[in-house]
């Protein structure tokens, strides 16, 4: 696979390959680089921040595409963004007007599988956390809570853990550890 040079938007959180986002973009460098990234010159890849780093974000991001924005009230734009692919980023420059261009290597999304047996709970879960948290479950046209990677994918962008603990689980072959540490939360919160 070719490394290829892609935009960077770095945010205190994780996105994956389905999951959408809505973020709000106020700085003017930011602003130039997702013109940049509409106008083709690059592809926008999400990372997570991370503090006191040579990069300024963890290696393990996903490549994403803007799929709706709107001008606010105060002039800053709303966009939601939609995970697509998997990358590793192996540099990253700033540029003079504090924007991020970083070299990424795309690597294999997790593939899709049924979910199943007690897993079951997992997904019912999830489905009662977007229940009580609309405004996420507004931003997907199609929820797939018969697919095991993509509910293990959603729940470790929703989890109120620490970015390095939830990359730890993503960049694992798939998404099976994902799904047993969830279950196991669940399980020690509940009575399943």
């Amino acid at each position: 696979m070719k490394t290829q040079e892609m935009a960077l938007l770095i945010q205190d959180g994780v996105l994956l390959p389905g999951g959408r986002l809505e973020i709000r973009i106020a700085s003017p460098c930011e602003l130039r680089m997702l013109a940049q990234v509409l106008k083709g010159h690059y592809q926008l890849a999400f990372a997570a921040l991370k503090a006191n780093s040579e990069l300024p974000c963890y290696n393990s991001a996903t490549r994403c595409n803007i799929i709706d924005f709107n001008q606010l009230a105060d002039n800053s734009l709303s966009i939601v963004i939609e995970g697509s692919q998997r990358v590793t980023i192996l540099s990253a420059a700033q540029q003079r007007d504090g924007s991020w261009i970083a070299r990424a290597l795309p690597c294999q999304n997790w593939r899709q599988e049924p979910i199943a047996g007690e897993f079951e709970i997992i997904s019912a879960a999830l489905e009662q956390f977007y229940q009580v948290n609309p405004d996420l479950l507004e931003l997907y046209s199609q929820v797939h809570l018969e697919d095991a990677t993509w509910v293990s994918q959603r729940w470790l962008e929703v989890l109120p853990m620490y970015n390095r603990d939830k990359l730890v689980l993503v960049e694992q072959p798939d998404c099976h550890k994902t799904m047993d540490f969830v279950l196991q939360l669940l399980k020690s919160h509940v009575d399943v």
